[in-house]
């Protein structure tokens, strides 16, 4: 896996071993960012189930000014850290060690308000959901945040109009999706 565009192109980024995480293919990633690309000038960037953090270090090559990592996985923080060390994007970066629900608790505390958050939850555990449905309420985010969720193809996402989301697209790839969602205006 590597950095693909920006400061950091073509760096080469560490991945955990074994199936705790899917790193994205370069791809994806490059399909991902071909969208996002207009939002990340000055952006704060939230990685949420961050594995390897090679999403939110590409959003740093390409110009976002930070991003925030969570992860819980003992050898993913690991790699988030050697991975943002391999880039000299450390100073731009923080590395919350807990789980996600913990990680939103803790930042309602700050004043970061995200431009994009992004999440790659394990499938079809529902944890989608459950994060969509904290930041509905959630002071960090605004109706401008770009909200973007990976998941199975086979995963319904018929609830998000009914918590106040509106779908901006849904990118189809060969065994998951990326859902683009904002809050809607209020």
């Amino acid at each position: 896996m590597r950095v693909i565009a920006g400061e950091a192109r073509r760096i080469q980024l560490k991945t955990p071993v074994g199936n705790h995480t899917r790193p994205t293919t370069d791809r994806i990633k490059e399909t991902l960012f071909n969208i996002l690309s207009p939002h990340l000038a000055d952006a704060v960037f939230l990685d949420l189930f961050s594995g390897s953090g090679g999403i939110g270090i590409e959003a740093i090559s390409r110009g976002a000014k930070k991003a925030v990592f969570v992860e819980n996985n003992k050898e993913a923080l690991s790699c988030i850290k050697d991975n943002l060390s391999r880039t000299h994007f450390t100073d731009r970066a923080n590395v919350l060690s807990m789980d996600c629900f913990g990680a939103l608790k803790v930042l309602a505390g700050r004043d970061d308000v995200f431009d994009v958050i992004f999440m790659d939850p394990p499938y079809d555990c529902g944890y989608e959901k459950k994060v969509l449905e904290y930041l509905t309420a959630a002071e960090f985010i605004t109706e401008d945040t770009w909200i973007v969720f990976e998941a199975s193809l086979h995963t319904d996402i018929d609830y998000l109009t009914d918590l106040g989301y509106d779908v901006i697209k849904v990118k189809e790839y060969k065994t998951n999706k990326h859902i683009f969602v904002k809050r809607e205006n209020k």
